[in-house]
């Protein structure tokens, strides 16, 4: 499929998981309605991102792979004929959990996954508490609107593992995100941040002449313990094509549900005249294996 339909879901999110599991079904139903064959979610939509503390009581939102999510967002992907990306707290094993986007086709049934693989742990954001690093590599997930480069989040400031993605043959770069500003940043800090944000990652799409979906959440999330002032999520959720040119970007501070079109064959227009990969000195790259060159 060359022009895909994708819906973009960014919104804000409450302690409810069902009332935002509901919520996320209402919106991906009207992406359906307005032509969506293809619909991202964005990062761990069924919950607030709770890894601003650490707590373990939050370890019981977790759930197995497949499991009671999967089983709503399969129906959800069949009754409305779509692909849908989902990002779920995973349960592996005791004590070992993931941060999983699961793929669904229109038939319901699974097309892939992915376990983060880059695993944050800054103030407010304490992953490593929750999350095991992904063990299922960079491989995209090929499904009947394409192979699909699926990442997420912290995953999306690695070059590496766009060119991973690209390399294994993806169509086109996903991330679902939660990402915003502590009210400490300064106006011009929270600029640098989400233009930093941004850059990086219509630079993945220039390099690798790969169009890019991400998808962040939007809204205030209060820090339960009170260390800090919250997460203000940014939004700006945004498509870009593969020259990193803007094709839609949602705003700031508002729940917003967009049917984008792209046109996936624009890729191999790029690449005739951007040839960045052919022109890769394999043969010398050796040494980007290594942590730090002394």
């Amino acid at each position: 499929m060359k022009n895909l339909k994708v819906g973009l879901i960014q919104m804000s999110c409450t302690s409810n998981v069902q009332s935002n599991i509901q919520k996320t079904k209402g919106e991906i139903e009207i992406c359906a309605s307005n032509g969506a064959n293809f619909v991202v979610l964005q990062e761990l939509h069924n919950s607030l991102y709770f890894c601003q503390t650490e707590d373990t009581d939050i370890f019981d939102l977790a759930e197995s792979i497949p499991g009671p999510s999967t089983e709503i967002y399969s129906k959800i992907a069949k009754e409305n004929n779509l692909v849908l990306v989902t990002s779920l707290f995973e349960k592996r094993a005791p004590g070992l959990y993931h941060n999983t986007a699961v793929v669904f086709e229109k038939d319901g049934s699974i097309a892939g996954k992915y376990r983060k693989m880059h695993i944050p742990d800054d103030p407010a954001y304490y992953e490593k508490f929750y999350f095991t690093p992904g063990d299922l590599g960079f491989e995209p997930i090929q499904t009947s609107v394409g192979k699909l480069g699926v990442l997420v989040c912290w995953d999306q400031w690695y070059p590496e593992a766009a060119r991973l993605m690209a390399l294994g043959g993806a169509e086109i770069l996903i991330y679902p995100t939660a990402i915003g500003w502590e009210s400490s940043d300064d106006v011009d800090e929270k600029e640098r941040q989400l233009e930093a944000w941004m850059i990086s990652q219509r630079g993945h799409a220039v390099a690798n002449g790969l169009p890019i979906i991400s998808v962040n959440r939007t809204g205030f999330e209060s820090d339960p313990s009170g260390a800090t002032n919250g997460i203000t999520f940014w939004g700006n959720s945004f498509v870009a094509g593969p020259q990193g040119e803007i094709i839609k970007l949602l705003p700031a501070n508002k729940e917003k549900s967009e049917v984008v079109s792209i046109n996936l064959k624009r890729s191999e227009d790029v690449r005739r005249i951007w040839p960045f990969l052919r022109d890769r000195r394999i043969d010398a790259y050796d040494e980007i294996l290594k942590r730090f060159r002394d």
